[in-house]
């Protein structure tokens, strides 16, 4: 151990994961798609000025955020509108395999009830919902944005 460092064992270490954020076109598409899914709306917020600027590397930056929280309240999913700048386009039908593209899965009880509630707000299977060895019942579908969402119904 260098001597120098002040700072001490287990300084310095991830404490948890604390959100994940995704950049949509539709904020209220898909806050009412997440909503439908079972997270919760935590808060909303205007994010604007020098200090946003000089954080995600932009200028004149204008954005909306909806922070939802899943029901143990230990998973958030931050949903960010860029006003200004305009949001490049990505491929929102990229397939899963892409390079960078995210998943982002969820457990639920009952995947086929999820399916219905969620199909109405644009949810579109990728593939089709597949019983795992005896674990699991798993889909991966495509939500608001081209967001791919997986669900698993534990089943074993």
């Amino acid at each position: 151990m260098d001597d120098t460092d002040q700072r001490g064992p287990g300084r310095g270490k991830i404490q948890r994961m604390d959100n994940i954020a995704i950049v949509v076109d539709d904020l209220a598409a898909a806050k009412a798609f997440f909503a439908e899914l079972g997270l919760e709306l935590e808060g909303e917020a205007t994010v604007e000025g020098s200090a946003v600027d000089r954080l995600v590397g932009l200028e004149g930056v204008r954005s909306d955020i909806a922070m939802m929280r899943t029901p143990d309240g230990h998973g958030r999913l931050e949903l960010t509108k860029y006003h200004t700048p305009s949001s490049r386009d990505g491929d929102p039908s990229a397939p899963a395999n892409t390079l960078g593209a995210h998943r982002i899965m969820f457990a639920v009880e009952d995947v086929d009830d999820v399916l219905d509630r969620l199909r109405p707000h644009g949810a579109e299977l990728l593939g089709e919902l597949v019983q795992y060895e005896n674990s699991y019942r798993l889909c991966y579908l495509r939500g608001p944005a081209g967001i791919l969402v997986a669900l698993a119904e534990a089943t074993g």
